[in-house]
């Protein structure tokens, strides 16, 4: 299967602000955080389409996403995710004094996951930690 070598960016869109408004564990918020721009050269060479399943790994994790096409080409080899729980996945947890994690250039590979799902906050926390959210979290 094909990977590339690439440079992570985040940052705000204004879907997510939207979206954040119906709450963090809503579909309509996952939908808008849980994806991933790619630069259409990038996703031909990859041979993936928009909205397919897409693996993104650093050196602090890997998260499967939603694969979509960049309307703000072009960028080759960088990829965009919005701010968000699965973003935090991959990025350096250290604040190097900051209190900030660098969340631009994070070097990452990125490969199609044609047969795995982008996790729900549920799903992901309860595989990785054993447990479940409160309900006043909810």
């Amino acid at each position: 299967m094909k990977r590339l070598n690439v440079y992570l960016l985040t940052g705000r869109t204004i879907e997510q602000g939207r979206a954040k408004e119906y709450g963090k564990l809503s579909e309509s918020y996952k939908d808008s955080v849980a994806v991933c721009f790619i630069d259409p050269s990038d996703m031909k060479k990859l041979k993936i389409k928009d909205n397919t399943h897409v693996r993104l790994t650093s050196d602090f994790g890997s998260i499967v996403l939603r694969a979509l096409e960049s309307t703000r080409a072009p960028h080759p080899g960088v990829v965009y995710v919005p701010y968000g729980f699965w973003v935090n996945q991959i990025v350096d947890p250290q604040t190097h004094s900051i209190g900030m994690p660098s969340f631009k250039g994070v070097p990452i590979t990125i490969e199609p996951a044609p047969d795995e799902s982008v996790p729900d906050i549920q799903e992901f926390l309860k595989e990785k930690y054993g447990g479940k959210l409160s309900e006043s979290y909810k």
